[in-house]
């Protein structure tokens, strides 16, 4: 099985035997119900894929599609005049780049349709083109815009970004002006910028980003695993020595779990499966292949901090539409991939943001904890491997020192965690909530609420049960003790691996540990 890695381009994909998950079916509802759309999906989701898909359909490459859902279900395929715009390949964080590249798409489409010396602007011209395009081939025009938004991800909260904002703007609005001589318009991106800062003047699209149709145009479903992959699925569990149904629950837990929509079809991430497949290796390949360095600014420059907006309700307005607004970092965070739905409550018409899988959750944590901690010639990924070994095998003194090693490395004035009181307890928590997340490879349970009160974190190996109580300037035994009194672990009592309760005090004055007991 050939596995396109690297490859987006649909005539590239079928005229050499690459594996193409057929999603034929929803391009044909697609074009045949509307006509100018948006849709958001993270990075490396299959965006490309389908922009390709589309502009071989619109240009009648029939044969192409042979075999596949839309050749039993179109009649005509007519030939239109297709303009493709894709944002992908160049760096907009330079001066005149985005300007430049649009100078280059006009230029090559009026050396093919002609160019009007009476119209001079970008916008202007653009529109003109259309016209000429629609007159010369008697079909309207399609108009295909891959990562619309990436010239202004580049610059996110840099002097060039309302420069680049209002480019794209002033480009976009030819839309408006150009319906007539439209038969489609699609624009994909990460991020939905508002009416008010990208779309403005242009006929809004139709965001089928949450539409229950469209969940699955991107991305690989359950029921397509089963259908396309069953022997690399095979072919994996036979390496790692285990059977077909828990090397899907561990492609599963790796992979899987978007959700575009309250109908919460699971969504596979398909860059990184189809490496793993490729590969035959279960690794982080997504998050990898690109650092979201302008999510770890924007959760700077707005103070927020991951673990006050994960495991949250939300309604969609919140963090489906984008304003673009640095203090709001939550709608950039959701449509870039980093969070995802994971509940819908039909009562409240309320979403639950969550990481979509251990993949995503390790990436970001691990970066956010990086630059968090800030900590010179330490690899907080390594640390993280060597405190896992350690609480599997149980040897908490060890984890103890480690831990209480690692703290002691973080700057003093980490994020400004020593100017009051209440930032040094802000500071304690958010520091134990990234490193318990990012050591959760396990059931990890932070906050956990039980009859009798909420445990701190409860954390499961294959051998152990370890239940925490953290204090800031208080007791271990003041902690234990709050332990034993709420029965934090009778849920445990019949589980046959061994529990340990520990007492942790978080010093405000070293900021490190300064006790720590167990009872096993």
């Amino acid at each position: 099985m050939k596995y396109p890695i690297g490859i987006q381009t649909f005539n590239r994909i079928r005229e050499n035997g690459y594996v193409y998950v057929d999603k034929t079916a929803l391009i044909h509802q697609l074009v045949s119900r509307g006509s100018i759309y948006f849709l958001s999906r993270p990075r490396r989701f299959g965006k490309s894929l389908m922009i390709s898909t589309l502009e071989a359909y619109y240009k009648g490459r029939k044969e192409l599609f042979e075999g596949l859902a839309i050749a039993g279900l179109e009649k005509d395929w007519f030939q239109y005049p297709v303009f493709h715009i894709d944002f992908n390949g160049d760096n907009f964080a330079k001066e005149g780049v985005l300007e430049a590249a649009i100078e280059g798409y006009l230029g090559n489409w009026e050396d093919m349709y002609g160019k009007n010396p009476n119209y001079t602007t970008p916008g202007t011209r653009f529109i003109e083109l259309l016209r000429r395009a629609s007159e010369k081939t008697g079909r309207r025009a399609v108009v295909l815009v891959d990562e619309y938004d990436k010239p202004i991800l580049d610059v996110l909260d840099t002097p060039l970004e309302e420069e680049n904002r209002n480019t794209l703007k002033a480009f976009y609005s030819t839309f408006k002006g150009a319906d007539k001589y439209l038969q489609f318009v699609m624009l994909t991106g990460v991020t939905k910028f508002s009416q008010v800062s990208v779309f403005s003047g242009f006929n809004q699209p139709k965001d089928i980003s949450m539409d229950p149709r469209y969940e699955a145009l991107c991305g690989i479903t359950g029921e397509e695993m089963e259908h396309y992959f069953h022997e690399p699925i095979s072919e994996l569990a036979e390496k790692d020595e285990c059977t077909y149904e828990e090397m899907k629950e561990r492609l599963r837990a790796q992979y899987d779990g978007y959700h575009f929509s309250e109908n919460m079809l699971d969504i596979y991430n398909p860059f990184s499966i189809l490496n793993a497949f490729d590969s035959l290796q279960i690794r982080d390949y997504w998050f990898a292949s690109g650092t979201p360095t302008y999510l770890v600014r924007l959760l700077q420059h707005s103070n927020e901090q991951i673990n006050e907006l994960v495991g949250q309700y939300y309604d969609a307005s919140l963090f489906a539409d984008y304003k673009a607004d640095v203090e709001r970092p939550l709608p950039m965070i959701y449509q870039s991939g980093y969070l995802t739905i994971k509940d819908y409550d039909k009562y409240t018409h309320s979403y639950l943001l969550d990481f979509p899988n251990d993949e995503v959750r390790r990436g970001f944590l691990s970066l956010l904890a990086s630059d968090y901690f800030k900590i010179h010639g330490v690899s907080v990924s390594s640390w993280l491997i060597s405190s896992i070994r350690l609480l599997n095998a149980g040897k908490t003194d060890a984890f103890r020192d480690s831990f209480t090693a690692f703290l002691s490395g973080i700057p003093y004035d980490s994020h400004d965690s020593t100017k009051t009181p209440e930032l040094t307890e802000k500071h304690f928590q958010y520091t134990f909530y990234l490193i318990l997340r990012l050591i959760g490879v396990y059931c990890l349970r932070i906050e956990q609420t039980q009859s009798r009160g909420r445990v701190d974190c409860i954390l499961e190996t294959p051998q152990y049960i370890y239940i925490f109580e953290f204090k800031l300037d208080g007791s271990a035994d003041e902690a234990l003790r709050q332990i034993e009194e709420k029965g934090y672990a009778r849920p445990y009592l019949a589980d046959k691996r061994k529990t340990v309760c520990t007492g942790v005090v978080f010093s405000s004055q070293t900021r490190t540990i300064s006790e720590w007991k167990e009872v096993r």
